[in-house]
């Protein structure tokens, strides 16, 4: 069981870098709220942490998916990881979804559709503006993010559930070598059913897809190659893009063996001829995350800053002219 835990941590690769980096550098004031509930499932509360810069708010919020392996628990918040959009006025809302191995992916993304459509209704109790939302995560966080960024909507008006009124779309979306095509995981071709039996061994528990059989009550495994293969295209960023997605920005390193490099490349690819606004940051030589992964964050924030900040004279999502490419930006 320890070792499991292990491989989810180091799949992350964020967690231990961002309490070293808080440890290690000055800290920025900021008020926390703990265990918000934003949802219920099986009699199970989900919850949310809120930080709130102590100085000046920018007015908008940036919404972490605290994800590694899709496996997900409070004491996994590391706060050094978004220190700097806490310097920048950011509010930050970190989401406990439910973790694996009791949720499988799809039970997973349903939780991240609620944590936004909760902070929207919520956007003046936590002082931000319901149309300046970003989202973001490394890894299981980062697949999170870009399935909110392909896949958020509008709600349901006629739900009972004032939550499920609201959307579930986002204006921004930075993470950290994702996943995003389970069907082609790797090379074309090699879909994840292949990838379990190699790289994935250790995240069985997330791919255990489930149904509710009516005449047994009970959730049954989907054990049809079939059903899961397209439940897999379902849980595939790629599959959803369009035209009218969020900016999305992506930070991968190209010798990453966990989460291919071919991942973010199929990513893009998809974004480009759809007309989606994009980056591609590559960090060369770099695995399934890097000693210096803590300075990348930046580029995550200056994002946010393009996207969702107000500058004066400027709308929302109008990059300022003249912006310099990144080292290794595609």
């Amino acid at each position: 069981m320890n070792q499991g835990r292990n491989l989810l941590v180091t799949a992350l690769g964020i967690w231990a870098i961002g309490r070293a980096a808080l440890a290690a550098g000055e800290q920025p004031r900021f008020e926390r709220t703990e265990d918000v509930i934003y949802g219920r499932k099986f009699g199970t509360a989900l919850t949310l942490d809120v930080f709130a810069p102590a100085g000046e708010r920018n007015g908008a919020g940036v919404i972490f998916a605290v994800s590694g392996g899709w496996f997900s628990a409070h004491e996994a918040i590391a706060v050094g990881f978004f220190e700097e959009l806490l310097r920048r006025g950011y509010t930050v809302f970190a989401v406990v979804h439910g973790s694996q191995p009791r949720f499988c992916i799809p039970e997973v993304v349903q939780d991240m559709h609620r944590a936004v459509r909760f902070i929207r209704l919520n956007a003046g109790r936590f002082g931000v503006d319901p149309d300046r939302l970003g989202i973001m995560g490394g890894s299981a966080g980062g697949h999170l993010s870009l399935m909110i960024g392909t896949t958020g909507g509008p709600g349901d008006a006629g739900a009972a559930d004032p939550v499920d009124r609201e959307s579930s779309r986002v204006q921004a979306v930075a993470c950290l070598f994702p996943p995003t095509d389970f069907l082609n995981y790797g090379q074309p071709g090699r879909d994840f059913l292949q990838a379990l039996e190699e790289e994935l061994k250790p995240f069985q528990a997330p791919f255990d897809f489930v149904e509710l059989d009516k005449e047994s009550g009970r959730f049954v495994l989907i054990a049809d190659r079939e059903r899961r293969l397209e439940i897999a295209r379902q849980i595939s960023p790629v599959t959803h893009v369009t035209a009218d997605d969020p900016p999305m920005l992506v930070v991968h390193g190209d010798a990453d063996k966990l989460v291919w490099f071919q991942q973010a490349e199929a990513l893009k690819q998809r974004l480009d001829e759809a007309g989606v606004p994009n980056k591609l940051v590559v960090r060369e030589g770099a695995g399934h995350g890097w000693p210096e992964l803590q300075k990348d964050v930046k580029i995550l924030a200056d994002w946010f800053d393009t996207y969702l900040r107000q500058p004066a004279g400027q709308g929302v999502g109008q990059a300022p002219p003249g912006e310099a490419a990144e080292p290794g930006e595609r």
